[in-house]
């Protein structure tokens, strides 16, 4: 494209996409998955009590999406583990994440600056992922579409790293302590160190997920990520739509610069995200729009009657306060305070007389000492 050549973005664009994810970038991944994985409640008893279901639940962490994927194209799901240099490295970042001493690993990779620049590599290798995945699938079925988009959602395993809420001191690691500071809503942490809290959402993750806590002995099925989806979810899903229909050639981008604008979007966001500390989406205000416009539950007339029937009724109570209200000022105390006399306009203090004309009535109270 020639905006692209007068951007100066073309060439960028082509170099980044043939950047090679191992090692550093696939490091960055397994850091952050084993991060993740230690966060999560009990995991740490489970290093110590069982070292090996602490092993396998961090590669379900770091391969879960790809194991998934194969599920779904009837592909050995053992194919993730025949690659043992991914898997020793994997090894390696597991056990210097659970057991390097004084958990200086963790503390250096849970440092704020550091964690940003993990973070966003990690956003970097879910553009590659859902990539992946896309082909993958389009070489089974060529024009399968549903297939394309489900292989390229499935195929990253996803994890969604924000800081701990006020709840969660009690719960984090020892070398982790907080500090809530409710004028600005956050967290920080005592000395250097910004800890995570991460929980493991996405479609291929999510999934995964229910398998892996059963492996650390944690039955959580309310914790689908498909019957309330994250953030990370939902950006997987638009960017394996948008590589479907750009394998496709149906989308106006190159590859190379549709790699590009995706990466560097997740990237920005990501980061934004976690600088504030917000887990909300992005896309929130168009998902309520089409959310009522296609997915509401429309009332019907019954439903609908009964509202408007209950709303009358409340405006109708909201009349009756304010007249009363308005009248507080007609009560009338004799010198010692016995009687009082209220004047009451609502509909059971007034009668008519023989002209039928509405008058009002005064109630007199007598007070005994």
């Amino acid at each position: 494209m020639d905006l692209f050549a007068l951007m100066s973005l073309d060439e960028l664009s082509l170099r980044m996409s043939q950047l090679s994810m191992y090692p550093l970038f696939d490091m960055a991944h397994y850091i952050v998955s084993a991060m993740a994985l230690k966060e999560q409640p009990g995991a740490v008893d489970v290093a110590f009590r069982s070292p090996f279901a602490c092993w396998f639940s961090s590669m379900l962490y770091c391969f879960g999406g790809a194991i998934l994927s194969g599920v779904l194209l009837a592909e050995p799901t053992l194919a993730p583990f025949s690659n043992t240099n991914n898997v020793v490295l994997a090894t390696v970042i597991w056990y210097f994440v659970f057991y390097c001493p004084q958990d200086v690993f963790y503390k250096c990779a849970a440092f704020l600056p550091l964690r940003l620049v993990l973070a966003s590599m990690k956003e970097v290798t879910r553009t590659w992922k859902v990539l992946g995945g896309v082909t993958q699938a389009r070489k089974h079925y060529n024009e399968g579409w549903f297939v394309m988009i489900a292989v390229g959602w499935a195929k990253v395993p996803l994890l969604d790293l924000d800081l701990p809420s006020p709840s969660d001191y009690d719960s984090a690691p020892g070398f982790a302590r907080y500090v809530y500071l409710p004028p600005c809503d956050s967290c920080i942490c005592i000395g250097s160190f910004t800890p995570l809290q991460s929980s493991v959402t996405g479609a291929g993750g999510g999934l995964m997920s229910n398998f892996e806590q059963l492996v650390r002995g944690v039955w959580k099925p309310e914790t689908n990520e498909l019957l309330k989806m994250s953030y990370p979810t939902k950006v997987t899903l638009i960017g394996a739509v948008l590589f479907t229909l750009q394998e496709s050639q149906y989308f106006p981008l190159a590859r190379h610069h549709l790699m590009f604008f995706y990466t560097i979007f997740v990237v920005i966001n990501k980061v934004r995200m976690m600088l504030i500390h917000s887990t909300e989406s992005p896309f929130a205000p168009l998902e309520a729009v089409l959310y009522h416009l296609f997915f509401a539950r429309q009332p019907t007339v019954t439903e609908a009657k009964g509202a408007a029937k209950r709303n009358s009724t409340a405006a109708c109570s909201d009349l009756k306060v304010k007249s009363a209200k308005s009248h507080n000022g007609s009560a009338v105390h004799d010198t010692n305070g016995n009687i009082s006399c209220v004047h009451e306009t609502n509909e059971n203090s007034t009668d008519s007389n023989d002209n039928g004309d509405t008058v009002s009535i005064k109630t007199c109270n007598k007070k005994t000492d």
